[in-house]
C-alpha cells in the first residue's frame, strides 16, 4: 500500500476548498454575478491540479471525482450568500495562503506516488499550488502572481520541497505533510503581514 494514499484525499479537498473560496472572493470583490462566482471558484480550485495531472500522466482528478465539483459549487454558493462585510480586505490572501501550502504538499505527494523524481515532484507541487491562482488573476484582470515580487511561489516551493525532503529522510507522510504545509503557510503569512519580497534584478 502506498504510504501517501491515506492523506492525499484530505489534503486535496482542503486545497480545493480554500482555493475555490479565494476565487469566489475575487468575484465578490469585483461584484460579479453568481455565474462568475462559480467559474472563478472552479477554475481556481482545479486549475493547478489539472495542469499537474496532464504533466505527470495521471487521470485529470476532478473529471473522475464528483466531490471536487461539488466542493467548488458549494464554496461559490457559500461566498455568494455571505455578506461582504463578513470578509476582511485580506480574506482572499489568507484563503489563498492556506490553499497554497496545502496544495503544494498535495501536488508533490501525488507526483511522488506516480513515480516522479523528487526534484520534479517539488516543481509539480509548485505548479499545483500556483497555476490556479495565475488563471484566476488573468480572468480577474489582476497582475499575475509571477509578476509580483512578494513571496508566493517561494512559499509553495518551501512547502513542496520540505515535504519531499522529509519523505526522502524516511519520515511518514502523515507527519511530513502537516510540517511542510505549516512551514509554507508560515512563510506566506510573514509575506502578507510584513510585506516580505524577493529582490529584483538590478544589474
Amino acid at each position: 500500500m502506498n504510504p501517501l494514499a491515506p492523506i492525499l484525499p484530505w489534503i486535496d479537498l482542503l486545497g480545493i476548498a480554500v482555493f475555490a473560496a479565494s476565487g469566489a472572493l475575487a468575484a465578490a470583490r469585483l461584484r460579479l454575478t453568481i455565474v462568475t462566482f462559480v467559474f472563478f471558484a472552479v477554475i481556481t480550485g482545479v486549475g493547478g491540479g489539472t495542469v499537474r495531472d496532464l504533466l505527470i500522466g495521471a487521470p485529470v482528478f476532478w473529471v473522475r471525482d464528483g466531490r471536487v465539483a461539488a466542493v467548488c459549487l458549494a464554496t461559490a454558493a457559500l461566498i455568494w450568500v455571505t455578506p461582504q462585510r463578513w470578509w476582511s480586505a485580506r480574506a482572499l490572501e489568507w484563503f489563498d495562503a492556506v490553499g497554497l501550502a496545502a496544495y503544494a504538499v498535495f501536488g508533490a505527494a501525488k507526483s511522488l506516488a506516480f513515480g516522479v523524481p523528487p526534484v520534479v515532484a517539488v516543481l509539480m507541487g509548485v505548479i499545483t499550488a500556483s497555476a490556479g491562482g495565475m488563471i484566476r488573476d488573468v480572468f480577474a484582470g489582476e497582475p499575475s502572481i509571477l509578476l509580483r515580487p512578494e513571496l508566493y511561489v517561494t512559499a509553495a516551493a518551501l512547502a513542496a520541497g520540505l515535504f519531499v525532503l522529509l519523505i526522502s529522510l524516511g519520515l511518514g507522510a502523515g507527519i511530513a505533510a502537516p510540517i511542510a504545509a505549516i512551514t509554507g503557510f508560515a512563510l506566506r503569512a510573514l509575506a502578507i503581514q510584513r510585506g516580505l519580497k524577493l529582490p529584483g534584478y538590478r544589474r
